[in-house]
This record gives C-alpha cells, structure tokens and sequence, in this order.
C-alpha cells in the first residue's frame, strides 16, 4: 500500500506533544480523521501506538490544526483533535490547554504572524470551545523564544515564558459556567447511588468529586490508580452521570463515545505529597491537592483546561473545590498535582443577581519545536 506525506510540526507544549498541521495541507475535514489516526497509530489494542507518533498515554496521542483567521478579534484559528489510543476515534469536543501554549509559537515560527519587537502577543481562537486565548512570550530574531528560565513541574530543564490568557472561559462546552445552575449537586450515579459532586464549564467542563468520598486520601500516583480498575470505572460512571446531567450528551451510550469531556476529577485540602520526580510536596506549599483522569487515564499532571476550571471552581463560593482551601485562599491558586505545584489564576464575579461570570483565567507554559517535516500516513 503506497504511503501519503503531509506537511507537518512536531511540538511540545506545556506538559503535551502534538502534531501540528496548516489546516492548507490538508484535505476537506471529512477526511481528516483517518489521517490523525494513522500518523499517531491508532487504534492499537496493545495501547503503545508504537505504528505512529503517539506515546501511549493522552497528553501525547494529540493533533492541532491552524489555518490564519477570519475573525477581527483573532490571528489565527485553532482546531484541537484528541486520537483516542485503543478506538479508531477521534474528538473534537475539547481544548487542550497545554497545547494552546505551542500555538502561538507555531503561528510565528510559520509565518502566519509576524509580530514586531522582542514580544509577540497572538489572539487565538479556538474552534472546538469557541473561545479566544490571548497567547504573549517572547521574540528572538523575529522568531519566538526558546531559551529561558521558567520551568514548569512534568518537564525537564526551563524554556521562555509562554503566558496564556483564556477570556471569558464560562460555557466553553455546555454554554454556562455552571451547568445546573448550582455550585454543589447531589447526582445520582447508576449502580453506586448518590454523591455530591461540582459540575463547572470553564475551559473543558469538568466533575469534581471529594477525594474521602471515592475512599481516597487525594494524594495518589498515578500508577497506583491504574491499578484500581473498580475505582477507575467508578469514577467514568460518575463521569458519564455528570455527562448527561449537563447536558453534554443524552444517555449513557452516548457519554461512553465522547471521552474528552466533561473531565472528571477529585480534590482534596492541602497535603504533604509524593510525586513524580520523588521529590515530597508539603502542605504549606498548596492550597489544594488534585488529581484528574484524561480520556480514561490518570494523568501525569494536570490537563491544562481542567487545572484553569479548578481555578475558576475555587473562586465560586460552594463548590467541592472552595471547600477544600484553607481560609483566605483565592484568587491565584496553588494546585498540588502528581508532578509537582501548578499556579492557576481566576477571575471571578458574582453578579448582583447571583450568577457567576467569570471573566479570565491565566497561566504560564513553555513549548518547543522537536521537529519538522512530512508525515508518512497509508492511503
């Protein structure tokens, strides 16, 4: 069988990798999806996708299309693709925040932008939540900046600053920061019973769960809940309950295709922590402990769109996640993750009328061209 080539990049961002594309190289979107398949090789029982690019886990099985924008309050469009690992599936219904960092980069580097000055500031709008992400680092010879001293928890050695701002985040997938219209819900999960849950959409829609509900302390690995698949499928019942109760999708059926959202997490107060690298987090350090599931799998870090959610969760009075800071944290909060401390800011309002808005969330993260060139996919 002959093999097509496509014109492609190969990027890290933040704590992902992706291909990246000029939605120019491509064929009409009908025919996308096999494409992405094949050049992360998927689907793969084995789970490894050792036939393509993908590295077995979500936050590296990603593709992101750009194309320059239309839009007056944009540059550039942004269209992210999560390839399921074991399915021939593909999904569109979220964003991946820590790809939106390579964004930007990309856009200068392919010339899309051309900034001016030792700063580029790139307003990208997101196709998959319709929102806009306001993208600012720095410039080197025209080009955007590599070397620098922010390290981020999950990469090793530092890179240059790549400061994100997601705008009026609220509703990104179900059009309301929260869906119910309250900050806490009793949500009766079939084959386990009811459970207290927060169901917000900033970002990615996202569940949180209290960690003492699931039977957990909150500071877990993530091998030692992969190796718990009762509490793993637990945990996507509850999932798939939220899914429904938000509008997301209608029945169960339906929630068990769409893995990307809503994510599904569970948090806990401060506290003394292992992770990754073997170095011990102490409570003083955070305001919050979290861990998430990413398409099924817990993940190394924090996906980034569930890390802002969680910020903008912590700044609604009554939900699982203000309940869990100590008193007089807000505003910027400290998330302990199993790769170490993310800083997450929010801004958030509660208007006269009682209704929660909120109005921005930030963060910073690095990326990196790795390669580029053509992707071999069969035809």
């Amino acid at each position: 069988m002959p093999l097509l080539s496509y014109p492609a990049v190969f990027m890290r961002g933040g704590t992902s990798r992706a291909i990246m594309f000029h939605g120019r190289d491509l064929p009409d979107r009908a025919e996308w999806d096999p494409i992405f398949l094949a050049a992360m090789g998927s689907p793969d029982p084995n789970g490894r996708q050792l036939n393509g690019m993908g590295g077995g886990i979500s936050s590296l099985s990603k593709v992101c299309i750009l194309t320059p924008s239309d839009r007056s309050d944009a540059d550039i469009d942004y269209t992210f693709a999560q390839v399921q690992i074991r399915e021939p599936r593909v999904d569109y219904r979220s964003n991946c925040g820590n790809m939106s960092s390579a964004v930007g980069p990309f856009a200068v580097d392919e010339g899309i932008v051309r900034p001016h000055g030792d700063t580029a500031i790139v307003r990208i709008f997101n196709t998959n939540t319709q929102k806009i992400i306001r993208s600012t680092f720095p410039l080197m010879d025209g080009k955007a900046a590599t070397d620098g001293d922010l390290a981020i928890p999950g990469v090793a050695g530092t890179g240059a600053p790549v400061r994100l701002d997601f705008l009026a985040p609220g509703g990104a997938t179900t059009g309301r920061l929260l869906p119910t219209g309250k900050p806490i819900d009793r949500l009766d999960v079939p084959g386990i019973g009811t459970m207290d849950v927060s169901m917000v959409d900033a970002a990615n829609a996202c569940v949180f769960v209290r960690a003492a509900d699931l039977g957990l302390i909150g500071r877990e690995l993530p091998e030692e809940l992969e190796r718990d698949a009762t509490l793993l499928e637990r945990l996507q019942s509850i999932r798939r309950a939220a899914s429904i109760v938000m509008g997301i999708t209608r029945d169960d059926a339906e929630a068990r295709s769409v893995a990307a959202v809503p994510i599904i997490g569970f948090v806990a107060p401060p506290l003394d922590a292992p992770t990754l690298s073997g170095d011990p987090l102490a409570a003083a350090q955070v305001d919050l402990t979290a861990r998430f599931l990413s398409n099924g799998q817990p993940h190394r870090a924090l996906p980034l769109t569930a890390a802002l959610c969680t910020a903008v969760a912590a700044n609604i009075s009554g939900t699982l996640v203000a309940e869990a800071l100590p008193p007089g944290a807000g505003g910027q909060v400290r998330i302990g993750m199993p790769s170490g401390i993310l800083t997450v800011g929010a801004e958030v309002e509660q208007k006269a009328d009682g209704q929660w808005v909120a109005h921005s969330g930030a963060f910073y993260r690095t990326a990196r061209r790795l390669f580029d060139g053509r992707i071999y996919v069969p035809s």
